[in-house]
């Protein structure tokens, strides 16, 4: 996951802090020299970095932090507000036309992830804003690139204007903003050509095409593990075409995160979304205070409950507080809570979102194969309908043949049955509103702290929501 080793490295900088009572300004200096030290090593511009130090230790410095009564904590603050405003601050919406359509025109180097990003984009306006888009197929050079928009596009029906490999990219351009006002699309993605590098016949030919559209938009995709070489592509595109935003790909993959650090201060654009996997929903829109969370180890909670909200249908939420109310959620559920989790994307990254578990040492080396939940529905798919809803029917010789029929061991079938029974009863705890059983895994340091007030916060809302829960249930059993 992108930030890892830099996170790691800044809760190391931090540990020193932590275990004073008192902060020196020796104490300081140290700090600052292991916060250079891992901003560097993720690959964040120097000059960046060099800002970054100065403005934070002269703020941690001041005689209010070290004469404070929690002056550790003070600092790793100020380290977070200056992350986020390097970032840039707050998230930047799309820029759009007064008058349809919005023109949104998207460049890059090859191999940047640009294609798929317009199709995810294209995907993101239709869910999001129940937007018509139109893609415009403008990349003539890179093989089957027009095949794999057209392939994206039926995928997600959204239209695609292309005139094959053989017209001028400008031309196509021109024909395909005559269809969409034909068609009334209120948005249009155009896919342009990248090269290896820059160079003068790809920055004319975007030019070109930049002086026919008069784009709303120019969103420039970069590959954020290609690190601080991601910064002088940036800063080159921007040279000669004013972009407007930047996309980052890959933040997924193993990067060290310096381009999502660096761009938003080398160039002065902001970066608009990131792109976090392979699937067309795989794109967010950037929040520079959340990421600087993540960064810290603080946990991403907003992010998560929008992930949530996505990904969770209102009724059958309210089937299952009703089933946890009265004690009935079965293997049927737990089917569909698998599969509503498995759709908000990578599990471990999930579990980092909370706060306090991103650093929690229980969680340091945990994974989930994608496998093993396919094991666990083998199994469930195994048991009969009687022993899916009463699951202490499960005897040793219903286990024994449930195992024989999903070609699974005896004791995988009884640890996914324990674990069942483990988060049926972590459920229950949450629905009435006790978190007791959770805060011990977050640990005693400062994330910890944030994430108990975070668990603290919700034990508040669970129960001024209980008896909204309790006659949405109602209401959803009556229908």
């Amino acid at each position: 996951m992108a930030f890892e080793g830099l996170s790691e490295r800044l809760q190391k900088a931090f540990s020193g802090l932590r275990r004073k009572g008192k902060v020196s300004e020796d104490d300081v200096r140290t700090a600052m020299r292991e916060i250079r030290l891992a901003l560097l090593e993720a690959d964040v511009n120097f000059g960046v970095v060099k800002d970054f130090i100065k403005t934070v230790r002269e703020q941690a410095l001041g005689a209010e932090v070290l004469d404070s009564l929690t002056p550790a904590q003070q600092i790793i603050k100020i380290v977070n507000d200056e992350l986020t405003k390097t970032m840039g601050e707050a998230a930047v919406p799309l820029n759009k036309s007064p008058h349809i359509p919005t023109i949104i025109m998207m460049v890059g180097l090859q191999g940047a992830g640009k294609t798929t990003t317009v199709g995810k984009l294209s995907n993101y306006l239709k869910e999001n804003e129940k937007a018509r888009p139109l893609l415009i197929a403008a990349d003539i050079y890179r093989p089957a690139a027009v095949d794999q928009l057209k392939t994206i596009g039926e995928q997600l029906s959204v239209p695609v204007f292309d005139m094959g490999v053989d017209t001028d990219p400008v031309e196509i351009v021109r024909q395909g903003l005559a269809q969409a006002a034909l068609q009334h699309n209120d948005y249009v993605i155009i896919d342009t050509a990248g090269r290896l590098q820059i160079d003068e016949k790809l920055m004319t030919e975007l030019a070109n095409i930049k002086e026919l559209a008069h784009p709303d938009e120019i969103l420039l995709v970069v590959d954020s593990m290609t690190g601080q070489a991601a910064t002088e592509v940036a800063q080159g595109f921007n040279d000669r075409l004013d972009i407007t935003g930047v996309v980052l790909t890959k933040l997924d993959g193993d990067t060290r995160g310096g381009a999502a650090l660096s761009i938003r201060q080398v160039t002065g654009k902001p970066i608009k979304f990131i792109g976090q996997g392979e699937k067309m929903d795989a794109l967010d829109v950037f929040y520079p205070d959340r990421m600087a969370n993540r960064i810290l180890g603080m946990g991403d909670m907003l992010t998560l409950i929008d992930k949530a909200q996505k990904n969770y249908d209102q009724k059958q939420a309210a089937e299952v507080a009703e089933k946890m109310r009265t004690n009935t959620f079965d293997f049927n559920d737990f089917l569909d809570q698998m599969d509503q989790v498995a759709g908000m994307g990578n599990f471990e990254d999930i579990i980092k979102m909370i706060p306090g578990m991103a650093n929690n040492p229980a969680l340091k080396n945990f994974q989930m194969n994608p496998k093993d939940i396919d094991h666990m529905k083998a199994i469930v798919y195994s048991m009969t309908a009687k022993e899916r809803e009463d699951p202490d029917l499960l005897n040793p010789s219903r286990r024994r043949r449930i195992a024989a029929g999903s070609g699974r061991p005896i004791v995988e079938v009884n640890r996914m049955i324990k674990q069942f029974n483990q988060s049926k009863k972590m459920m229950t705890q949450m629905y009435k509103g006790n978190f007791s059983g959770m805060e011990g895994m977050m640990g005693n340091g400062v994330q910890g702290r944030l994430g108990k007030m975070a668990m603290n916060r919700m034990v508040r809302q669970s129960k001024k929501n209980k008896k909204k829960r309790l006659k949405n249930a109602r209401n959803f059993k009556s229908q």
